[in-house]
């Protein structure tokens, strides 16, 4: 078996917080936005490999702070931000099986995440039935690509990406405490560096409760590769920095008001299917201030 490299958890990242960053289609207003802090984590011994298969590897860890952020610059245009202020990347030491001898020592590296910035453009009126926006996410490589003893540890990718996205969803006013809500996105990432394009899409449906002081929310997301890139067809290594990770994800996310504009948050999401993918579910904690209510 190839040495899985801990990198290309970063991309299994994305299942959490790509939702995030295109936010939906209704934009907050002017001056108004949405502003989170947030612990995400994920520790695994598994992953789908290139052919969609379970294969074991050293146990990985990823633990992000992160600040997001929307912020309405008009009425129709609004600010994307996800910036890992601190970012720390572990490797579990590597145990022979029969004499319990350490093969490989275990490792972790400190650093700043990848950063992700996008501005978001509303095409319809503020107030529309169904809100159509178009956005676009640039990935900054601002994290380490090739940190710790073996150069095997990563908190970035090191590529510059733009992510161009469209976006549609409607809400319904269920009763007097009752709200529903869902969306699409369809997009193109183009990634540099000799990396293949991907295809994204996402959708999630969501419920507000008790006069929406508590908001849950449903989040399907998946990425498919253009197997255009300058490695496609010779890289099998399943490094984040190999092409053609693919994956399905199935997440949920809970918000709850403790007053008008502070709340709390709590998220999960997992691969359900994939290619060079962890095979575990990744969480988030939160604190977030809602200045659009």
């Amino acid at each position: 078996m190839r040495q899985l490299q801990p990198g290309w958890l970063l991309l299994f990242a994305f299942l959490l917080t790509s939702p995030a960053l295109s936010a939906g289609p209704w934009p907050p207003g002017k001056g108004k936005g949405y502003y989170k802090l947030y612990e995400w984590w994920i520790r695994f011994d598994e992953h789908y490999s290139s052919t969609g298969e379970l294969d074991p590897n050293a146990t990985i860890g990823l633990y992000n702070t992160t600040i997001f952020a929307t912020h309405g610059f008009s009425d129709r245009l609004t600010g994307v931000m996800n910036l890992p202020l601190f970012s720390r990347s572990t490797i579990n030491n590597q145990v022979s099986g029969t004499r319990g001898n350490i093969i490989v020592p275990g490792d972790e590296i400190n650093t700043i995440g990848d950063a992700e910035l996008g501005i978001r453009y509303a095409l319809s009126s503020p107030g529309a039935k169904w809100p159509v926006a178009v956005g676009l996410t640039l990935g900054l490589p601002l994290g380490e690509a090739a940190g710790g003893e073996l150069g095997n540890l990563q908190t970035g990718d090191g590529e510059f990406n733009q992510l161009i996205y469209a976006e549609t969803g409607t809400s319904v006013q269920l009763s007097k405490s009752t709200q529903l809500y869902s969306s699409v996105m369809l997009g193109v990432n183009n990634r540099s560096g000799g990396f293949s394009d991907e295809f994204r899409y996402g959708m999630d449906v969501g419920v507000g409760l008790s006069g929406s002081k508590l908001w849950i929310i449903g989040r399907l997301q998946g990425s498919e590769s253009f197997f255009n890139g300058e490695t496609a067809e010779t890289t099998t290594s399943t490094s984040i920095f190999s092409n053609n990770a693919e994956y399905l994800s199935l997440g949920g996310e809970i918000n709850y008001y403790l007053t008008d504009r502070l709340g709390l948050s709590a998220g999960a999401a997992t691969a359900i299917s994939g290619r060079i993918i962890a095979a575990a579910p990744a969480f988030s904690l939160g604190i977030f201030i809602d200045t659009t209510r």
